[in-house]
């Protein structure tokens, strides 16, 4: 074993990063870890910033329910006049907090992508280009409780949702 632990630290240099770790009788090993290749970094550093997509609209139901409120009509109405969404296909993934059980929450997230849905139709966007998907509270995007375990009042509201994405597939 030390035979092999000295041949795997022999590539490792002088003022070169080291990971630590217990071996098997409470000894420590070091470990080299190994420097990015040029490419990698140079790739990295290339790439451009992720920007917002363009095509996905979230709308929110902060106080529960699947009642669309003025700021949710709001949004729908820019989404609607969107000559893109008019010829596109949505995707409308309904979501929810983890408060009730799992069917109830799939129910309801499913009625606020179709609150959704049915509101966009009657701005003249076909229901048959709309894709209604419902989660539940499968997918949070913030946490539903804090960390010593009381209620996140507002993770909560921000997890009752409707995300709505453009789908430039179909």
């Amino acid at each position: 074993m030390m035979a092999g632990l000295a041949t795997m630290l022999s590539g490792c240099g002088e003022g070169g990063e080291v990971a630590r770790q217990a071996g098997s009788n409470g000894t420590s090993i070091e470990l080299p870890i190994p420097e990015p290749s040029p490419g990698a970094t140079a790739r990295s550093a290339a790439k451009p910033p992720a920007q917002p997509d363009a095509s996905a609209t979230t709308i929110g139901f902060p106080e529960g329910g699947a009642e669309l409120d003025r700021e949710a009509k709001a949004a729908l109405d820019r989404l609607a006049a969107d000559p893109a969404v008019r010829q596109g296909h949505l995707i409308l993934r309904g979501h929810s907090d983890s408060d009730g059980d799992d069917a109830g929450n799939r129910r309801m997230s499913r009625q606020r992508a179709e609150a959704a849905r049915d509101y966009l139709a009657g701005k003249g966007i076909a229901s048959a280009r709309m894709k209604v998907i419902a989660l539940g509270e499968t997918r949070p995007i913030a946490p539903n409780a804090k960390p010593d375990g009381t209620d996140d009042s507002a993770g909560r509201a921000r997890n009752r949702r409707v995300e709505i994405e453009l789908d430039r597939a179909n």
